[in-house]
């Protein structure tokens, strides 16, 4: 009989931890790189969306996440670890200053800014996030053109 027992305890543990292990998300990293800044001031903030409605984020208060990096030799690299398999935006903004806000003049920003998807930015051909969004489904690396107005 505590045979018994002990055989069905086991087989509950075990069908337990593999329903736990087929439900636990897959997740992967995304390595994302800026190229030519124009100097090594400040530092450089990215920031992933993953909802239309939170892109483009002029105050960086809607990310789902955000990382600062340093600069060095005129480049600056993060991972964004763990991320579920989704579709996503990148903003990054070379914050001069390090005040983590796009430092404008009149209307245009003074400071460096980038989109995933983007090599420029024209008053026709601004970001969103069905235009700067990019399908993620594994570990994967991309690069980000910085844009200097």
């Amino acid at each position: 009989m505590k045979k018994s027992i002990l055989i069905i305890q086991v087989f509950v543990i075990l069908v337990l931890f593999s329903s736990f292990q087929k439900h636990k998300e897959k997740t992967y990293p995304l390595t994302v790189k800026v190229m030519d800044l124009r100097n090594p001031k400040g530092v450089v903030l990215f920031a992933l969306y993953n909802t239309e409605d939170s892109f483009p984020d002029e105050h960086y208060k809607k990310y789902y996440r955000k990382l600062t990096a340093k600069i060095a030799n005129g480049t600056s690299t993060v991972t964004f670890e763990n991320l579920p398999v989704g579709r996503y935006a990148v903003n990054i903004l070379h914050d001069e200053d390090g005040d983590g806000k796009i430092k404008k003049g009149i209307i245009l920003p003074k400071e460096g800014i980038g989109f995933s998807n983007f090599e420029s930015l024209k008053i026709t051909n601004r970001p969103t996030f069905k235009k700067a969004a990019f399908d993620f489904s594994r570990e994967s690396g991309m690069e980000v053109k910085i844009i200097y107005l």
